[in-house]
């Protein structure tokens, strides 16, 4: 049986994990836009990859149950890389909560049902969601464990609560980490696996928006005063990617795999403050 992978959002850093683990695969593409995901499979169709393309709205149960039955009917799924996501200078703090980790929340409910054993599933979150102060013990079980279709009626999610876009931004990708978390005891029902990767600035079209919008100071700090003194690329990330979804990492499930270029660290032990 043909095996199957899925890149939900193959942006910069889906394409890259796509072409270090899509060899001798069908490799299904998806995003919201018909245009990105046309443009993602002719890309990856020039360099020899067998693709094909379809659109998919995360935040609709229905659309991404309706991905997952299309990718199981081509074959065995054996990889799901789940790069969509919101920016906090382009979104509504709603918005983000919504597309960020709700959508999340409903495409590893959907996939979780579908993988193969053996199969494997990369998450892409944000350095963010580790600069978010410390959750109660009850606000990080019900970010992992609520029901899908109560995730939004969340105290903590509601919009009052929610001060800003980067506070937004960084709870949903809290959220991300923590859903990763719970899935993978259901995945691992199936012999499958699941972990996430939280990059800090990587150099995306996005990313250059980024450095354009409300919060391009602080991201050019960041990348300043990080250790590393530098952005990171897609390859980087899709190297640890890789690593996750090969079998070298066969024993690492339910993780969350920090790449900013010691970022992170700055923020909390040296001079870097974000805001």
């Amino acid at each position: 049986m043909e095996e199957v992978l899925v890149i939900i959002g193959p942006g910069s850093m889906g394409t890259a994990v796509a072409r270090r683990v899509g060899a001798g695969k069908h490799i299904l593409v998806a995003d919201l836009r018909e245009e990105n995901a046309r443009s993602a499979e002719e890309t990856l169709l020039g360099a020899g990859f067998d693709v094909s393309a379809a659109t998919v709205d995360i935040t609709d149960p229905h659309s991404v149950q309706a991905l997952a039955e299309k990718a199981a009917g081509m074959g065995a799924v054996t990889g799901l890389v789940h790069a969509a996501g919101a920016s906090p200078s382009m979104s509504r703090p709603e918005m983000i909560v919504r597309v960020d980790l709700y959508g999340t929340a409903v495409v590893l409910e959907a996939f979780g049902a579908v993988m193969a054993p053996g199969g494997a599933g990369v998450v892409i979150a944000s350095q963010a969601g580790h600069r978010l102060p410390a959750l109660t013990a009850e606000e990080g079980k019900a970010l992992a464990t609520t029901p899908v279709e109560e995730v939004l009626a969340l105290p903590m999610l509601q919009p009052a609560r929610l001060r800003d876009t980067l506070h937004a931004y960084e709870l949903a990708n809290r959220g991300k980490t923590l859903r990763v978390q719970a899935e993978a005891v259901r995945w691992g029902r199936r012999k499958a696996r699941v972990n996430a990767v939280s990059p800090g600035i990587v150099m995306t079209p996005l990313s250059r928006a980024e450095l354009s919008g409300p919060h391009g100071d602080g991201y050019r700090r960041m990348i300043e005063r990080c250790p590393a003194g530098r952005a990171g690329t897609a390859d980087e990330v899709a190297t640890v990617a890789a690593l996750l979804m090969g079998p070298d990492g066969a024993f690492i499930t339910g993780s969350d795999i920090l790449v900013d270029g010691g970022a992170t660290a700055a923020y909390f032990h040296g001079d870097l403050d974000f805001v």
